[in-house]
């Protein structure tokens, strides 16, 4: 049974427009040189490359603010955990290959050691705040260069197992919530703009998941032939756009439909405080829509930061890991439903 671990910093809601941005990720993909890819690698060299990671991740001190975890502490259980937390991808936690993970205590900074590529790295901060996400990997990216020497072409630049990846290697997105333009119906046009600039919309846990509790997570296609920088302005600029359309959204809410409004965010909040029985998706599309009421000023009595954090620990190994037990289903629907009510009252 996994122990209960506080959840990260990034949930704060301290970062700027954190009332619509959750967060901010920037992630690097690398490889090692003398490496295999690895998909074409054996064991060993699978291993062999975990073991030179956790290496570098020591030799760079970083194992005094985090921890490395090896292949046989990455349990499938620990791997949708990390996964709730955005800390992992899918394909990490089914990968059949020896891995390893870092992680950083507040969860600022995590490294999947060979998931598709050797190296795949992110900073994770609260809010529309690309300079510090940014700056945090970059730190990391020179350290565990020096150390490792990564696979380089001076013409098609970081070399990568997925073509898509080649050049900076680089993913900037942002988590954002949008009920506004959900409940305006805007979503679709406002999503497609973001598309038609050569931008990807996922859902709430990246590519492949469904789009639960108006989240949705925006981010860069191209990495090839465009800077770092170059990619950071194209999603802040169209992320900004999204900023403004849902604001307008909210607005016109509040001024034409306030008490329909108002009365989903509050029958969201009393199901929350009386549910019996409530399964991780209702718990998910509830409390989203209350974090639209204290972010709108409906709800004051709860803060953004305890809404989001709720948000993750109600998932179901978030779960169980507070509550310190392997649950099934249906018990954990009511054990799910009794930590959501006293934690709405404490």
């Amino acid at each position: 049974m996994l122990a209960a671990e506080p959840v990260g910093r990034w949930l704060g809601a301290a970062g700027p427009e954190s009332d619509i941005v959750v967060s901010c990720r920037v992630r690097l993909a690398r490889n090692i040189a003398d490496a295999p890819f690895v998909t074409m690698a054996k064991p060993t060299d699978q291993s062999r490359v975990v073991d030179t990671v956790r290496w570098a991740v020591q030799d760079a001190k970083l194992l005094e603010q985090g921890r490395f975890l090896d292949d046989e502490q990455l349990t499938e259980e620990r791997g949708r955990f990390l996964l709730e937390r955005h800390l992992v991808s899918p394909d990490f936690v089914s990968a059949k290959v020896r891995r390893g993970f870092y992680v950083a205590s507040d969860e600022s900074l995590s490294l999947m050691v060979n998931e598709e590529d050797h190296l795949r790295f992110q900073a994770l901060v609260s809010g529309f705040d690309f300079v510090q996400a940014h700056d945090t990997v970059a730190r990391l990216d020179s350290l565990l260069d020096e150390q490792l020497g990564y696979a380089f072409s001076e013409q098609f630049g970081f070399l990568t197992a997925c073509p898509s990846n080649l050049g900076t290697g680089m993913r900037a997105s942002v988590l954002v919530h949008l009920p506004g333009l959900v409940l305006t119906r805007e979503i679709e046009k406002v999503l497609r703009g973001a598309v038609h600039v050569g931008l990807l919309v996922r859902g709430l846990y990246g590519e492949g998941s469904d789009t639960k509790g108006y989240f949705f997570q925006i981010s860069n296609q191209k990495t090839l032939g465009v800077s770092e920088a170059e990619i950071i302005e194209t999603v802040s600029a169209s992320c900004r756009q999204v900023l403004d359309y849902e604001r307008k959204a909210r607005e016109y809410l509040v001024e034409n439909l306030r008490n329909e409004v108002e009365d989903k965010v509050f029958r969201s909040l009393a199901m929350l405080r009386s549910a019996r029985i409530l399964p991780s998706d209702e718990a998910t599309n509830l409390l989203a829509t209350v974090r639209f009421g204290v972010s709108m000023g409906i709800i004051n009595e709860l803060s953004l930061a305890q809404v989001s954090r709720l948000l993750i620990l109600v998932r179901p190994e978030n779960l169980q890991a507070t509550l310190g037990e392997k649950l099934a289903t249906p018990e954990r629907d009511v054990r799910r439903a009794a930590f959501v009510r006293e934690t709405l009252v404490n």
